[in-house]
């Protein structure tokens, strides 16, 4: 694909525009933001003027009709993705870019993975992280330690993430208006879970699948989980290869920060992967390389490489535009995804006994 992608947006509200639409309006040698379609007119008008969008859009069929799209970004809720993703497969398949997770349920997650059966495209699930540079810069160091073995073996992998500022100012610029979003309906609920089990499980779901997600990428291999702690802070598991891993979900607060890392230890030495908050601009996060040489007297040796200025969810647009043009795989789609909805099955039960 010689040409500038062109991207259709299915709804600009709030992650819509902050994390995606100006990500994608500001990336004219890579691509053109074509049209959107946005069910709040005037939000539709407002927001296309400001990021200079031709086409606007009350529905996405209409869109989707008429333009002449590469790839769609459908910035919607989780809860809609069963039943929504699959309707814009069927009016044309092309890749469509979601936000995490690829939905609330797993019946809901199978839907989208039928809707994609012999097609020749693909759902991009956006786990930003993934897309940070200091993850993908880890990633490849973990994956080259692992085979050189010059550390040793992998033993250990941790994930921390208190809740704390995730928007960093990321919102300030926001466009807004009174309009009220039309009532559209929900999937239904997992078929195995009551109402009461549903909502936890959505509740844990929104909050935590990005670490149970970027568990499975750093390791490199599934995993299972093995314990969940009765006061819900502590996920344990282990990988397919026997390693332990665990998520440490809010043992405390940090309402002023966001101080969100992975450890990643080997026998002799470690990565460790910070992270900023999910919508802080121009700003990538950072990663320490700690060795112990096998040689005995020789000095041990810490690293931290020097990553460009450029955040998580601009690298992710950029990604998506790769993907679409066939120069590289998502770095999550749809038939992986749907295993962070199993394991976050796997921890509820061990949670609540349901």
């Amino acid at each position: 694909m010689s040409k500038k992608v062109q991207i259709g947006f299915v709804g600009v509200g709030t992650m819509g525009q902050m994390a995606h639409l100006r990500n994608y309006a500001t990336l004219p040698d890579e691509c053109e933001v074509v049209a959107l379609a946005e069910v709040r007119p005037e939000l539709g008008r407002k927001v296309a003027a400001r990021w200079g969008v031709p086409k606007v859009y009350t529905s996405h069929e209409q869109m989707l009709k008429e333009e002449k799209l590469d790839g769609i970004v459908a910035s919607q809720p989780f809860t809609r993705h069963g039943a929504m993703i699959s309707e814009l497969l069927k009016i044309r398949s092309i890749p469509v870019f979601i936000e995490k997770p690829l939905a609330a349920s797993i019946e809901a997650a199978q839907k989208v993975l039928n809707a994609l059966e012999g097609s020749k495209t693909f759902v991009m699930v956006g786990y930003h992280k993934r897309s940070d540079p200091a993850t993908m810069w880890a990633k490849a160091e973990i994956d080259r330690l692992k085979s050189t073995g010059e550390i040793g073996k992998l033993k250990y992998v941790r994930i921390l993430m208190p809740a704390g500022d995730w928007i960093a100012g990321g919102f300030n610029d926001l466009i807004q208006t009174d309009e009220k979003v039309p009532a559209m309906a929900n999937d239904p609920r997992a078929s195995d879970m009551d109402e009461a089990t549903f909502t936890k499980y959505v509740g844990f779901v929104n909050y935590y699948i990005h670490q149970v997600n970027l568990m499975r990428h750093l390791l490199g291999e599934t995993y299972k989980v093995t314990h969940a702690d009765p006061a819900g802070v502590l996920l344990v598991g282990q990988s397919a290869g026997g390693v332990t891993c665990t998520i440490e979900m809010s043992p405390y607060t940090t309402p002023q920060v966001w101080e969100e890392s992975a450890l990643i230890a080997l026998e002799r030495g470690y990565v460790d992967l910070r992270l900023p908050a999910p919508l802080a601009l121009n700003r990538a996060g950072s990663v320490e390389v700690y060795k112990e040489p096998s040689k005995e007297g020789a000095a041990p040796s810490r690293m931290s490489p020097t990553l460009p200025w450029t955040h998580a969810m601009r690298q992710q647009a950029i990604n998506f535009i790769r993907a679409i043009k066939g120069e590289a795989k998502p770095p999550c789609d749809a038939h992986e995804a749907i295993q962070d909805l199993q394991v976050a099955r796997e921890y509820l039960k061990l949670f609540t006994g349901k």
